[in-house]
């Protein structure tokens, strides 16, 4: 199935809100998914983005704003009249009847007879044409969570909303997932829109995402951009890891900015600072755990120059296959992650350890201090 990239399907909410009393569970926002896109509402717990997606569904009515699908505003619209279908968590197959009557249930609600050969084809869009006759508890909970995704499908619904589908999976059986519905969704070209608190999964599996907080969407973009070139301390916190270093700026170096950070100087590219780059002004030098590199304080001399450089003393060190996550005790920015490969290890590299932490400048981006530095952390979440 081919999409059309004229906006005619496009999902659009326009000062979209949601209020229960006194409390805002969405505040009022514009967003625009375009049709054929896998789009992803990322957020934790309570952040509106399930609210969201069910203003969008029908099953909420907004307080404000407009519900749009193409050049329809579907805001008055119940669910059944909208052309969307949503997935839900928790499957909600029918017990007593087997797949392929699973898959041909809205089918034959609308009083198609002639069943056969969508239902196959939709069966074998989700691998599962060998299981037409099993019964949902004769098959594992990602086969079932296909079951599901076809069965909504099968009903050619312009936009298909997913609410937290793989979260009932175990972590192996999530990944496969992953790529599963991606791949149901290139093949069948219309618009995804999936919600998540789960960081990886969103990264994965969309092209678009946006990060919820609070009712409100903090920043909008690719994966790459939003890992990249956070805009906000709680995208780059929630998203992965940040080492955030409280720094001011000292001076400008043609497309660099020069910042001091306790006695020592970083350099940060100026288009990756958010910040007001002004001398004198406080920001927050960020810098993601595995762009930085560990040199033992011995083989100081070795670390090529034009690097950005900080000293510390290695407190943790634990080791998980793929790498070592390492946290350094650093006079200028306290406890810093660092994840190195485990390809040739430097067996001095143990807690206690004097070290040298070095990176390229172009991989430091810069937020405005006035926020708070702890936002999106687990640490946060816990308070």
């Amino acid at each position: 199935m081919k999409t059309t990239t004229d906006g005619s399907g496009d999902v659009r909410l326009d000062g979209i809100g949601k209020t229960y009393g006194a409390f805002t569970a969405v505040h009022p926002l514009d967003l625009i998914v375009p049709q054929g896109s896998f789009f992803a509402l990322l957020g934790a717990s309570g952040c509106g983005k399930t609210t969201t997606l069910r203003m969008i569904a029908g099953l909420e009515e907004p307080s404000c704003g407009t519900v749009r699908l193409g050049d329809q505003d579907v805001t008055q619209l119940p669910p059944y009249k909208r052309p969307v279908n949503t997935v839900f968590q928790s499957y909600a197959l029918f017990p007593h009847l087997d797949i392929y009557e699973n898959v041909a249930f809205g089918l034959r609600r609308r009083g198609i007879k002639s069943v056969k050969k969508q239902v196959e084809e939709m069966l074998d869009l989700v691998q599962l044409g060998e299981q037409a006759r099993k019964k949902p508890h004769q098959l594992s909970g990602g086969q079932q969570q296909r079951v599901a995704v076809a069965r909504a499908l099968i009903n050619h619904p312009k936009v298909l909303l997913l609410d937290e589908p793989l979260g009932a999976l175990d972590l192996k059986l999530r990944r496969q997932m992953q790529l599963e519905l991606k791949r149901i969704q290139t093949e069948v070209g219309i618009t995804f829109i999936h919600v998540t608190h789960d960081q990886e999964e969103a990264m994965t599996m969309a092209d678009t995402v946006a990060v919820m907080n609070a009712g409100r969407v903090e920043q909008q973009g690719s994966p790459t951009e939003l890992y990249e070139n956070p805009r906000t301390t709680f995208v780059a916190n929630f998203l992965g890891t940040s080492n955030l270093i409280e720094a001011e700026v000292d001076s400008r170096s043609g497309d660099d900015i020069v910042l001091r950070a306790g006695d020592g100087k970083l350099l940060l590219p100026a288009a990756r600072c958010s910040a007001p780059a002004a001398t004198g002004e406080k920001v927050l030098a960020g810098i993601r755990p595995e762009k930085i590199a560990l040199t033992h304080a011995d083989d100081a001399g070795s670390v090529p120059g034009g690097r950005n450089r900080l000293t510390g003393t290695i407190a943790d060190a634990g080791f998980i296959g793929v790498s070592t996550q390492y946290v350094i005790d650093s006079p200028v920015a306290g406890a810093l992650a660092v994840y190195a490969q485990n390809v040739e290890r430097d067996t001095r590299l143990v807690p206690g350890a004097e070290v040298v932490l070095h990176w390229n400048p172009a991989h430091t981006f810069a937020l405005d201090a006035a926020q708070d530095i702890d936002a999106g952390t687990e640490e946060e979440a816990a308070v």
